[in-house]
This record gives structure tokens, sequence and C-alpha cells, in this order.
């Protein structure tokens, strides 16, 4: 395959899912590391995607546009891996969790399928596969039914139907955006429905959100930050958010070890 072949190859994977790997590239394409990274940056250059840690992803996000899993699983790596494990420490064996759809809360699957006794709540189809892969006969994972979204929630009446006569200890929110204005948002008008009432069934809100969500706004609110118990952040977050999410939200936790 020639360069220019394979970089339209890259610029279409990058057009339809929302973004690329580079180590998923370089086994399909049958190339180099190298050559791959290469390819990213004169896509790049000539401003048809925008190259992140480990792949790249598609430009020009918008209040309704919703990159896909991949796509967002590629940002913010180290931050969300930060967040993810002191997230983790707010949840005791025994006790019902909710996880919304999100690579944060993705992350933070991992970090909780070793505790015993759990009840999960999601409608997440990636977060649901992490629990599946790692099964545990004490552990009851409940997935909602819907509607698939390009980040691979499910929404819609039948979500929404699923989640109304649950309740939960703890909600653990995956957010587009966040904003004094508009508070937590997505793009997707159905996700937010649905996450609002994931939102109604928990008794203690907890969103995980990397600095970039900063002043991010989606096309619907799900919650307002008043409605957060904790907001957990990493060290990215500028000293204006933290100002407004402490006075805000009933606790601010930036992750230690994170950038």
């Amino acid at each position: 395959m020639l360069a220019q072949q394979r970089q339209q190859t890259i610029l279409e994977r990058v057009r339809s899912n929302g973004g690329v790997r580079v180590a998923d590239l370089v086994r399909e394409l049958g190339v180099s590391d190298m050559t791959i990274r290469r390819d990213l940056e004169v896509l790049a250059e000539r401003g048809l995607l925008e190259k992140v840690h480990g792949g790249a992803t598609a430009l020009g996000p918008g209040s309704t546009e919703e990159p896909g899993f991949t796509a967002k699983s590629a940002r913010q790596q180290q931050e969300k891996e930060a967040i993810a494990r002191h997230a983790a420490r707010l949840v005791r064996p025994g006790t019902a969790v909710a996880l919304s759809a999100g690579t944060t809360t993705w992350a933070l699957a991992h970090h909780l399928v070793a505790v015993p006794e759990l009840t999960v709540i999601t409608n997440s189809i990636p977060v649901a596969e992490v629990f599946h892969r790692n099964p545990r006969a004490d552990r009851t994972v409940v997935l909602t039914g819907g509607v698939r979204t390009p980040s691979d929630a499910l929404v819609g009446p039948v979500a929404v139907a699923a989640i109304r006569r649950l309740h939960v200890d703890t909600l653990f929110l995956g957010v587009h955006g966040m904003s004094v204005r508009a508070g937590f948002t997505t793009p997707n008008l159905l996700e937010s429905e649905t996450d609002r009432e994931l939102v109604t069934a928990a008794s203690r809100l907890v969103v995980p959100a990397d600095h970039t969500k900063w002043n991010t706004v989606g096309i619907s609110t799900i919650a307002e930050l008043s409605e957060a118990d904790v907001v957990i952040s990493d060290a990215g977050l500028p000293e204006e958010a933290r100002t407004e999410l402490a006075e805000r939200a009933g606790e601010l936790i930036i992750a230690e070890g994170s950038p």
C-alpha cells in the first residue's frame, strides 16, 4: 500500500470511529509504529485530524458532536487512570454502584473488579465487558437495554425504564463537559435523559472528570454542579475551576499522581 493510500485509510477510520490507536493501525496495516506516526503527523499538519497520545482523533468537537469510544479513550489516559484510582477508594464491598458510559468510568471499572459482593448497574457496553472478562461469583452486573450511541452507551426509553425502579448507593457519572453556566453536560439528548435517571436513582453522585472537561459544553445538561457530592479531577484543573467546584460541589478531589 502506498503512503497516500495508507493515509487515506487512516483518515477514513478516524472519521468513521472518531479516533484511532497507533497500535491498532500497526497491526491492521502491517507497517511499523514509526510509519504510522509519520502518517499521523502528515495528516495533522494538513489539518485533517488531531494527534493525541497513542493515536489520533477527529477535529472540531461541538456541542452536539459525540466522539466514539476509541477516540475518547486515547485522550488524557494518565489523568483518567489517576482519577479512576481515587474514585475506586470511594467504593466499599457489599454496596450497589452505577457507572454511566465514558472512558473514565471504564478505567474505574478495571479498579473495581476485585471488590467483593458488589452490585453494578451500567448503561455502558465497555464497562459491562470489563466485569464480564473478570467474573466473580459474588458480583451482580446489570446492563440496561436501550439504543446504542457512538460512545457505546445504551440510552432511550428502554434504558430509562430499566433504571427507574433501581436504587444505588453511588453513581459515577461520566460527562462530556462541565461549566458554571451549563453544569455537567453531554452532546447526546437521549443519553442526557438516561443519565438524569441514573442521578435520581443514586444516593451519592460522584463525577470523575479530567481537566479538559472544564468549560466544555454539550447540548444537554445532565445535572447542575451543585448536585455533585464529589468531583474528582486532575492536577491540570485550572484555579478558576477549582474555586468554582469547591464552592458549588460537595467536595473536590484532585487526584495525586496525575500530570
